[in-house]
C-alpha cells in the first residue's frame, strides 16, 4: 500500500460510491478500479462488495479501513515531526475557496503568509462554497475558506474571518421576471425563482420560504454564487446570494437588489481544516496569518 492508494480506499471506503471518489479525488474509474482491485491482490482478500446499485465494505474492508487510518495518521505526525526539525517552514498547502474569495478576502492572507513562510506552496483550487468542509474532511483539501455550514463536523476547526450580508437580486433589465415583480399584490408562486443547490444560501432560502408561507416557482437549481448572479443577470429568475459576490461580479450592473422586508442571517466566512492537522506548522502558520 502506498500513500495514493491509501487515501482514495479511504474515500471510497467513506463515501461508498465509485463515481462521487473518482470525481472529488480527481482519477478516472478505471484508474481508481485497478488502485482497489491491486490493493485486494496485495491482501488476498475482498476490500468491496459491489453491485449494480450499491458499494459496501466486507469485514476485511473494515479491518483495512481502520488500520489505513491509523497508518496515515502515522505518517501526518512523522511529516510533523520532520517539519518541525527543521529551520523554515517548507511543504504545500492544498486550499480551497469560491472564485469570489479569491478576489475579495485570499489576497491579504496570502501576502500576510508569503512574507512568513516564502518557500511554502499553494495550490489552489476554486469551486462551489457549499462543498469546502466535505473537501476538508475528505482530505482532496488541506484547508478551505469557506461559510460556515449549518451543522460543523465534529472533527472539524472553524474560525471566522467576517460576516457576508446576503439579498435577495432580480435582473435589472426589463423582462417576464421584473414583469412579474411589479404586479400588485405580488404573487411569489408566479416568480421565476433560481435555487442554491445545498450549502449555507440553499438552508437560507428554504427557511424564508418556509417562514413565508411561500410555494416558489423554481425554473432553475444551480451550483454557484456567481452562477447563481449571472442567471439572475440573463433574466431566469431571482436569486438568494452574498452581496460580495455581487460586488464582484462582472455582471452586476444587470442585477438589483430586492428589498422585501425580510432579514437573511449573514454567512460567517471563516477559514476550516481538520482539527487532528491544527498543530502541523504549516498549516498552523496559515491559520494564524488568517485569523490575526
Amino acid at each position: 500500500m502506498d500513500i495514493r492508494s491509501t487515501q482514495l480506499f479511504l474515500h471510497l471506503a467513506s463515501s461508498l460510491s465509485f463515481a462521487k471518489t473518482s470525481e472529488q479525488m480527481y482519477v478516472s474509474p478505471p484508474t481508481l478500479t485497478r488502485v482497489i482491485q491491486r490493493l485486494e491482490q496485495e491482501l488476498r482478500t475482498q476490500l468491496f462488495i459491489r453491485d449494480k446499485r450499491s458499494v459496501r465494505l466486507t469485514p476485511e474492508g473494515r479491518r483495512v479501513q481502520q488500520f489505513a487510518t491509523l497508518w496515515l495518521d502515522e505518517w501526518h505526525q512523522l511529516q510533523l515531526d520532520l517539519a518541525l526539525s527543521s529551520a523554515e517552514l517548507v511543504g504545500e498547502i492544498k486550499l480551497f475557496c469560491t472564485v469570489t474569495a479569491s478576489y475579495s478576502h485570499l489576497p491579504a492572507i496570502l501576502d500576510k503568509f508569503r512574507v512568513l513562510c516564502p518557500k511554502a506552496d499553494i495550490t489552489l483550487t476554486t469551486g462551489d462554497a457549499a462543498l469546502a468542509v466535505e473537501k476538508v474532511r475528505a482530505g482532496e483539501v488541506d484547508i478551505a475558506l469557506a461559510a460556515r455550514p449549518e451543522q460543523l463536523p465534529s472533527n472539524m476547526a472553524f474560525h471566522s474571518i467576517c460576516r457576508l450580508p446576503v439579498s435577495l437580486i432580480a435582473p435589472a433589465l426589463p423582462g417576464k421576471v421584473s414583469e412579474a415583480l411589479a404586479q400588485q399584490p405580488l404573487n411569489w408562486s408566479s416568480i421565476p425563482m433560481i435555487q442554491p443547490e445545498r450549502g449555507p444560501a440553499r438552508s437560507r432560502f428554504d427557511r424564508w420560504l418556509s417562514d413565508s408561507g411561500i410555494r416558489p416557482c423554481v425554473v432553475a437549481k444551480v451550483d454557484g454564487h456567481e452562477a447563481m448572479v449571472s442567471m439572475v443577470a440573463l433574466g431566469t429568475g431571482i436569486a438568494l446570494v452574498p452581496e460580495v459576490v455581487v460586488q464582484h461580479s462582472p455582471v452586476k450592473d444587470r442585477v438589483k437588489p430586492l428589498r422585501i422586508g425580510y432579514n437573511f442571517t449573514d454567512f460567517d466566512l471563516g477559514i476550516c481544516l481538520l482539527s487532528k492537522r491544527n498543530e502541523e506548522p504549516l498549516l498552523k502558520a496559515f491559520w494564524q496569518v488568517a485569523t490575526r
